[in-house]
């Protein structure tokens, strides 16, 4: 089988061309304000994006997938009736969906369940099978593979299994990095729907070559091409999925009859009463945006008077709360159609605030004090020199009266407090073996030549305890 690469394109909707901050906005609160007045607030119902991206439907859905039995449970629809309906589905698909009492027993135990479990998977499909069936189409595909991403996931694009599958296709990290699926420390494309999607597509495709049936193709996904072939040769080289069903691995053979009995349950959902709830936002009433740099999710939904939590919902892959910008990789986000179009119109103006917003940040982080606990070795000096502080500093955020320290004691460090020396200036105070090369070498972007004009030395003497001005 030969792996190849997946190449995705991503349109960008063609908005109003993005405009550059204003150099007067002053205060943040103004720019905030400004942003706000091109979009008008998009109301998300919280319990409902909540109810979509509960991840107790997914481990509901592989406890029913990988279940011992199913036999004994009463039937909620007459074996006539079912043989008539799972023929007129077999007619209009590729798919082998011929009625058998294995399969009559696991669509009855299907549709014994709570209503509410069917509804909230029929809410997702709503969103995600429009751009399931793209993908299928652009392959020639049948369309009613859809529905394995319901057995795989529950449609959830954040799904994780026991065994490290991810994603709405559950793929392994192996199988993914084959189909160019990649995953770094801010994003897993295994849980990209797009991108997953079009792997998955391919990987179907690959299967189906190798064993020209569509349950077989099915059952290879599930457990690998390998434990197929093993179950065709103990069945005494039998193609037929039911006929070799008990030679395979033990989820992978409820994993076909789960299949076929959601693809039943979604093809005549009607027939059997099942109401649902649309999703706030349908896929087709969003758009994807390229940005140019890195973004805080937080700090884009305020931009954008957005949710987060819809933020996220429609960009699953990343992670941290951060959408990260690569130089060697075109970046994209999802949004509401009225965002992306915000988004465009003041991009600049976006990225702007993100910056202010993380210095601010930034300047928090600092300003909060450290705790440095004394280590054997330690003196008031080499401590000072690690943070770039002075010794006497330390002695009054401490109340010390003496430079005599304790192993394990514990030690305030105000960086930024206002006796400490300016950012741009440091202070070294000289070692035992030190030379004005290593010195320099501690602090990047000086060099030897910074330190003698700082210090107004003539030469390269230097003695243990001197105090050194460090200028960048």
């Amino acid at each position: 089988m030969i792996y190849r690469l997946i190449l995705i394109s991503l349109f960008i909707s063609g908005f109003v061309h993005a405009q550059k901050p204003d150099t007067f906005l002053e205060k943040d609160e103004n720019l905030k304000l400004s942003l706000k007045a091109h979009i008008s607030a998009i109301e998300i119902d919280s319990a409902y994006l909540q109810l979509l991206t509960d991840k107790g439907l997914y481990k509901k859905m592989q406890s029913d997938v990988h279940r011992d039995s199913y036999i004994e449970l009463e039937r909620e629809v007459t074996e006539k009736v079912l043989r008539k309906r799972l023929a007129e589905i077999d007619k209009r698909t590729p798919i082998n969906i011929g009625y058998n009492k294995n399969l009559a027993s696991v669509i009855n135990y299907y549709l014994s369940k709570d209503e509410a479990y069917f509804q909230r998977i029929f809410s997702l499909g709503d969103f995600y099978f429009p751009m399931i069936e793209s993908a299928l189409v652009k392959r020639s595909l049948p369309l009613e593979l859809k529905y394995l991403a319901v057995v795989e996931s529950a449609l959830n694009p954040q799904a994780k299994s026991h065994a490290g599958a991810v994603g709405l296709w559950q793929f392994m990290y192996q199988t993914g990095k084959a189909y160019g699926l990649a995953v770094n420390s801010y994003q897993d494309e295994r849980m990209q729907p797009e991108l997953a999607t079009a792997a998955a597509a391919e990987y179907l495709e690959d299967l189906y070559r190798i064993f020209d049936d569509w349950n077989l193709a099915l059952a290879a996904y599930n457990s690998g091409p390998g434990n197929v072939n093993k179950a065709i040769r103990r069945s005494g080289g039998n193609t037929d999925f039911w006929d070799i069903k008990y030679f395979l691995p033990r989820e992978t053979s409820g994993y076909v009859p789960s299949f076929l009995a959601i693809l039943y349950l979604f093809e005549f959902a009607d027939e059997h009463g099942i109401e649902y709830r649309k999703p706030p936002v349908f896929r087709y009433a969003t758009d994807t945006v390229q940005i140019k740099r890195s973004l805080d999710m937080t700090k884009l939904a305020e931009s954008l008077s957005v949710e987060k939590e819809m933020i996220e919902y429609l960009n699953p892959s990343y992670y941290k709360g951060v959408i990260p910008f690569y130089d060697h990789k075109k970046q994209y986000i999802r949004l509401p159609i009225r965002a992306a179009g915000s988004f465009v119109s003041n991009e600049e103006k976006i990225y702007y605030y993100a910056a202010v917003e993380k210095k601010k940040k930034e300047k928090k982080t600092r300003d909060q004090p450290i705790v440095y606990r004394v280590k054997r070795g330690d003196f008031l000096g080499k401590i000072a020199n690690k943070f770039s502080v002075r010794v006497h500093e330390i002695k009054r955020w401490n109340g010390l009266r003496s430079s005599r320290l304790a192993i394990g004691q514990r030690l305030i460090i105000r960086k930024n407090d206002k006796g400490s020396i300016a950012s741009d200036q440091r202070e070294y105070i000289v070692q035992y073996g030190d030379s004005l090369w290593t010195i320099a070498r501690k602090f990047p972007g000086v060099s030897v030549k910074d330190i003698k004009r700082a210090n107004n030395l003539s030469n390269a003497s230097i003695k243990p305890g001197m105090r050194l001005k460090i200028k960048s």
